[in-house]
């Protein structure tokens, strides 16, 4: 399968209707079972507001209530077509060039971004890793403090996890201290996986914990030991920086979270990139 093209994605949602009618099907579907008087119903669209009606009480559901579109007046198709946008780019769209495209205020533009970003990270979600698990954290902003040194002042830190040929998962944390991504690693790579490192202290005692570890100074300009090594996730930071870069200019660390957890959501669907649009317009979990 491809991702559907521009002409394909007008023609299946060629206007408002058709986008709150596919998200009537996903979230209820004909034969619903009314929730105020609990018989299965045909239900039918009501034209003034963003609703459906029971055909025995007309109590009314709206498909938008718990979705990123709920308390929006941009049209659904605007908002079908951002998310469409973010699906078909490997670097991210801008609020500047979602402004351009959708033909909204920058303001709005930005809030859509920041909106469906937090819904790609909700629909990634977090799922346990294990087998062989890389292990880094990246810096990003500001200047290192030397050749070879750590962190600097200004400087936001993602702490990530890869398994091997598999997810990754990324957190942005306040530092790269054991007490902060100790219980991070614990509580997301099973017990028993071979876990790699670089020959940062913050990993030391991992094989205490019950893990597999081990290591390559990059110190000393060691970067592969037989099948030892972080160059995916070494790679996949690449990426994200010359991403942000290249699209964004600049992140603010307030805001680096959501644009780590997009990219994070394109880089896990990469074997099946054709399946983010559908997934993203019909998956919901209440979000508010």
């Amino acid at each position: 399968m491809k991702p559907i093209t521009l002409r394909q994605f007008f023609k299946q949602f060629p206007d408002d209707q058709s986008c709150l009618e596919h998200l009537f099907n996903v979230r209820f579907g004909q034969g619903h079972k009314c929730p105020k008087c609990e018989r299965e119903a045909k239900w039918y669209s009501i034209k003034s507001e963003r609703a459906y009606s029971c055909q025995w009480c007309g109590h009314h559901l709206h498909p938008t209530v718990g979705t990123l579109f709920e308390k929006s007046r941009t049209s659904l198709q605007l908002w079908f077509y951002a998310i469409y946008l973010f699906t078909t780019t490997r670097h991210g769209v801008s609020g500047k060039e979602l402004q351009r495209q959708l033909g909204v205020t920058y303001k709005c533009a930005y809030r859509m971004g920041q909106q469906i970003r937090e819904h790609m990270a909700n629909v990634d979600g977090e799922s346990p890793l294990s087998g062989h698990v890389e292990i880094d954290e990246t810096y990003i902003g500001g200047k290192r403090p030397g050749k070879r040194g750590r962190g600097a002042a200004g400087k936001a830190v993602i702490f990530g996890m890869m398994q091997r040929d598999g997810d990754v998962m990324t957190h942005v944390v306040p530092n790269a201290k054991r007490k902060t991504l100790r219980p991070i690693i614990d509580a997301n790579v099973e017990t028993g996986s071979t876990v790699n490192t670089d020959e940062l202290k913050t990993y030391h005692g991992l094989d205490e914990a019950g893990y597999i570890h081990s290591t390559v100074n990059h110190g000393a300009g060691e970067y592969v030991n037989g099948e030892t090594h972080v160059n995916s996730l070494e790679g996949y930071w690449a990426h994200l920086k010359k991403s942000i870069r290249s699209t964004h200019i600049h992140v603010s660390e307030k805001h680096l979270a959501k644009y780590a957890k997009e990219f994070e959501y394109r880089f896990n669907s990469r074997k099946n990139p054709e399946q983010m649009f559908p997934e993203l317009i019909s998956t919901f979990q209440d979000e508010k």
